[in-house]
This record gives C-alpha cells, sequence and structure tokens, in this order.
C-alpha cells in the first residue's frame, strides 16, 4: 500500500480508502470478512455516512476491536447545528467509538444549501462544537457539480478536507476547472468518490469471463486518479473479497500512467460504447483535438450535457460555459477529422450541430 497526507490533516492515508457505501447490500458476516481483510491489505481510510442506511453499524460491529488501525470518515447530511449534533451522536454509536476523525457535510451541492450550513446555526457550528468536546478530529465537505460552491469551501477556511466527484470521463469538471489543483494550493485534503463513475466504468461480465478481480479499466481508472498529485484518497465502493483486492493491488503499480497507457484506458471505455453520468457520451479525453476551426469539442459537449441532464437548479452551468467558449460549434465545416479520432465513435459533426442548436436557443430565451 502507498500512503498520502490529507492536506493539513496531519493524516496519513492509504491511496486506495474503502468507500462503505455498498455494505447494506451484503450481510454483517460478509461486511466483517470485506472490512477486515481491506485493514489487513493496509488499507487504512474508511468513509461511510449518516445516510448509508446500516453501513456505519457494520463498521462498528465489524471493527470496534481495531479502531486504532484506521482513520474513520463519515458524514451528516443535517443543514441545521441541532439536527447535525444528533447525527455526530447517532454515528458515534452506530460505530461503536468515541471518536470519529473526519466529520463532513454530506452533499452541499447548491448555493442555498452552502449558505445554510455556514450560517448562524448551520450544521457547521455542530461540527465546531464536536470538534472542540475532541469527539471529532477535523472537518470536511463533500459537494456535487456546483463548481462555485466548490471554490467557496476551498476558499473558506473552514474546511480541511473536500469529497469530490472524479473519473478519467471527469463528468463533474473538477480537474479541467481547476478545484483539484485550487484544493492543494489551499491544503485541504482531497478524497475521490465515484472514481468508476457510479459503476459504470466497468468492463462487461461477459467480456472479463473468469477473470473477477482483474478488470483493466476499474484498475486504469484508478492508476488515472492517483496519478494527478492533488488526490490524497480515493475510495471506491467495495463490497466483495475480489474487489477490496483488486483495487489494493492499484497501489502497487506505476503511478503516474503513461500517456500512452491513459490513450489505451481511454480506448477501453470508449470501447464499451454507453453514454455515462448526466447523459455523457464524449469521453472528454481531448484526443479528437486540435479542430482546424478551433472548436473546442470536449467543453461544447460538456456545456450541453450540463444543461441537459444536470438538476434543474444547476443546468445553468452548462449555459455558463457555452457563452464562455470563444469558439463556437456552427463554424464546424465537418472535415471529420474529429470523428476518426474519437475513442468513443461519436459523430462529432452532427452532435455539435445538434449542441449548438439547443444551447443557442436557450441562450436567446435567456436574453430575451
Amino acid at each position: 500500500m502507498r500512503y498520502r497526507q490529507l492536506g493539513k490533516t496531519g493524516l496519513r492515508v492509504s491511496v486506495i480508502g474503502f468507500g462503505a457505501i455498498k455494505l447494506p447490500q451484503i450481510s454483517v458476516e460478509e461486511a466483517t470478512r470485506v472490512l477486515n481483510l481491506a485493514l489487513d491489505l493496509g488499507i487504512n481510510f474508511i468513509d461511510t455516512a449518516r445516510g448509508y442506511r446500516d453501513s456505519e453499524t457494520k463498521i462498528g460491529i465489524a471493527l470496534k476491536d481495531r479502531r486504532d488501525e484506521f482513520y474513520l470518515a463519515t458524514k451528516t447530511h443535517s443543514r441545521d447545528e441541532d439536527g447535525a449534533m444528533k447525527d455526530i451522536k447517532t454515528s458515534l454509536r452506530e460505530l461503536q467509538t468515541d471518536y470519529i476523525d473526519i466529520l463532513q457535510l454530506h452533499t452541499v451541492s447548491s448555493k442555498e444549501e452552502y449558505r445554510k450550513v455556514m450560517s448562524p446555526g448551520g450544521a457547521l457550528q455542530a461540527l465546531k462544537k464536536a470538534r472542540q468536546k475532541g469527539l471529532i478530529g477535523h472537518i470536511g465537505i463533500t459537494i456535487h457539480r456546483d463548481l462555485d460552491v466548490m471554490r467557496w469551501a476551498i476558499e473558506s477556511g473552514e474546511f480541511e478536507t473536500i469529497m469530490l466527484a472524479y473519473s478519467p470521463i471527469d463528468p463533474e469538471g473538477v480537474e479541467r476547472e481547476g478545484i483539484l489543483k485550487l484544493a492543494k494550493e489551499y491544503g485541504l485534503g482531497v478524497i475521490i468518490m465515484k472514481p468508476l463513475s457510479g459503476g459504470q466504468l466497468v468492463m462487461p461480465e461477459t467480456e472479463m469471463g473468469k477473470q473477477v478481480g482483474n478488470d483493466p479499466i476499474v484498475r486504469g481508472c484508478l492508476r488515472y486518479i492517483l496519478s494527478n498529485d492533488a488526490v490524497s484518497t480515493v475510495i471506491p465502493g467495495m463490497k466483495r473479497i475480489e474487489e477490496v483486492k483488486e483495487n489494493v493491488s492499484v497501489a502497487e503499480m506505476p503511478i503516474p500512467m503513461t500517456e500512452e497507457e491513459k490513450r489505451d484506458l481511454f480506448k477501453l471505455i470508449g470501447s464499451l460504447g454507453k453514454s455515462f453520468r448526466y447523459g455523457q457520451t464524449c469521453l472528454r479525453c481531448g484526443y479528437c483535438l486540435p479542430c482546424p476551426q478551433g472548436i473546442p469539442i470536449p467543453e461544447v459537449f460538456r456545456a450541453y450535457d450540463a444543461y441537459l441532464n444536470y438538476p434543474d437548479e444547476v443546468k445553468e452551468v452548462g449555459l455558463k460555459i457555452y457563452a464562455s467558449l470563444e469558439v463556437k460549434p456552427d463554424v464546424c465545416i465537418e472535415c471529420r477529422e474529429c470523428v476518426t479520432k474519437c475513442p468513443a465513435g461519436i459523430d462529432i459533426p452532427t452532435r455539435l450541430k445538434e449542441a449548438a442548436e439547443v444551447l443557442e436557443r436557450a441562450l436567446g430565451q435567456l436574453r430575451s
């Protein structure tokens, strides 16, 4: 196992952490075997949440006698002080511990929710009081989609860790928009969730055959993420012995990946021939570039996917991205150079035309 500093927390965590979101899907006995194997193989960071049904309970049962061997992170989805303090006390009881290393505000993914947890009487106040009492060690936050909220949280000085969704196809833009770099500059520990895009970045079982635990896409995705030195740890969800062994094996592989290895990974992902989170089909790999007309093709598709598929409260992200582009897709001359280079086999000129029509119309309506 390899270990990295978790920002300024002083904690040195395994680069492969244990995402405990899947524990409700298995029995207490199975969870006990999986969690103990994870610790035996060098994992020393376990992440769960109050909202993950009986995940905390199973961790408490399985690891109460090994508490000094790992760092424990959990989350509260409460937005007010009283609710968050109640969650902390419940988590302590269910986890069978008197101390939680990292308590995170869970899925603060809109400006309204951010203002709520940060205001007087908001959930952050409970975490601060719990830290003063020695119930928790460090305060973190988890955020989806809203890049502005991510920046606010990082720059606020209130948080020591931030959890973000990030994968080779980077659906939430945290690498391209400099969020990971900003977090590193401010000294936050970066915890990566959804490294396999919600379980979509895996080889079909029919192609894997009997090679359970030897998926080149899974191993490639984890290596790709760890190739970014802003990342402290990545927490794939695990519920099987084979998954633990496979994920841990990544720590023994060369990091960072070479450019050739990254290209091969995108070819494998492209071979899946499917859409991913938020309707994404473009892999954002950039291999279609440079466009002779200067069209930033991946950014056009990122804007289009965000506008079509993001929740209503953040659809504006797509329009903002599109409006900021210096070269719009309507200058495409359909030379099709990009199509020959696309690992996902997308008919790029046709989709550029679709994106231009939809986004230009939406912008027009907004201006009027």
